[in-house]
């Protein structure tokens, strides 16, 4: 399925009030595991949400397979074909998964009730909680509910999964077990996330989009984002109380028995010269590139 966004804009509120979440935004998502990148407030959200039929664009057009969600009657078509995981899903405590999909496959128009109930469990399996089906969800872990989320999204079969920032605050062992299912999801359909945690989609995708105040500052792979920091990324210790700057954005921080070391991106290092080239990764390729585009970026 392809997803084709033209000078996409979102405006709210008007005169002086007026925020412009999204600024003439162009994208082309095929089909698979697609990663949205950015910071907070970057118009990730608005995208999804404008995307999923939520609410209406300013100017601009979205085509979803074909469809033209411009229009009322194109919005409803592509809710046919949509699951959408916001990043908070509001949930029945006091039902059980089973009860809660359920519900969330009648809202969808899944009349029958032997089909419904087939497909119901069918996705809690997908998702791993088919042990766990018959507890009340308000029993359940974050991820766990979260799972619970991607059974609801899934359970109308969709072509095309819309996942917000689906990891935020699950712990180690849960966040790799969401990529892994989503990953396998993306496997027949075109997967959508959104998200400002870099590893997320370092792990996931093969494809992504950096967005940073409504527009798309950059479009291709991971391994390109990365090698955007070639030559841009140093290692360097020591042993005073003063953290490098002149320009340099410090990633990251280990204090060592010799002093503390900083990686650190910029356009220059010269001014330290015990500073060491190293190989970037993808959260460098991240930093420098908003850097480039003149984004400012307060790590400490």
């Amino acid at each position: 399925m392809m997803i084709k966004i033209n000078t996409l804009t979102k405006n709210y509120g008007t005169g002086a009030k007026k925020v412009q979440a999204l600024n003439g935004l162009d994208l082309v998502i095929g089909q698979g595991m697609f990663g949205l990148l950015g910071p907070n407030g970057a118009g990730k959200t608005t995208l999804m949400r404008i995307l999923a039929g939520i609410v209406n664009a300013s100017s601009g057009s979205v085509n979803v397979g074909g469809i033209d969600i411009n229009t009322e009657a194109g919005k409803m078509e592509v809710k046919k074909i949509l699951g959408y995981l916001p990043q908070e899903l509001g949930m029945y405590p006091e039902l059980t998964a089973v009860q809660f999909v359920d519900y969330m496959a009648i809202l969808k128009g899944l009349e029958n009730p032997a089909e419904r109930r087939k497909r119901v469990d069918t996705v809690l399996n997908m998702v791993g909680l088919s042990d766990n089906a018959n507890r009340k969800i308000k029993g359940f872990s974050g991820g766990m509910k979260r799972r619970v989320g991607i059974a609801q999204a899934l359970v109308n079969d969709p072509k095309l999964l819309i996942v917000d920032e689906p990891t935020a605050g699950l712990d180690p062992e849960e966040r790799i077990r969401f990529r892994n299912l989503l990953v396998n999801l993306a496997a027949d359909r075109t997967v959508l996330l959104s998200t400002h945690i870099v590893e997320d989609i370092g792990q996931t995708c093969r494809d992504l989009a950096v967005i940073s105040r409504g527009q798309v500052i950059f479009r291709g792979s991971p391994t390109e984002l990365t090698q955007a920091a070639a030559g841009h990324v140093w290692n360097l210790t020591s042993n005073t109380m003063e953290k490098p700057d002149h320009g340099l954005t410090i990633v990251s921080m280990l204090h060592l028995a010799e002093g503390t070391q900083y990686r650190m991106v910029g356009e220059s290092a010269s001014d330290y010269i015990d500073a060491q080239p190293v190989q970037p990764g993808l959260e460098d390729g991240y930093v420098w590139l908003m850097k480039n585009a003149g984004h400012a970026i307060d790590t400490l």
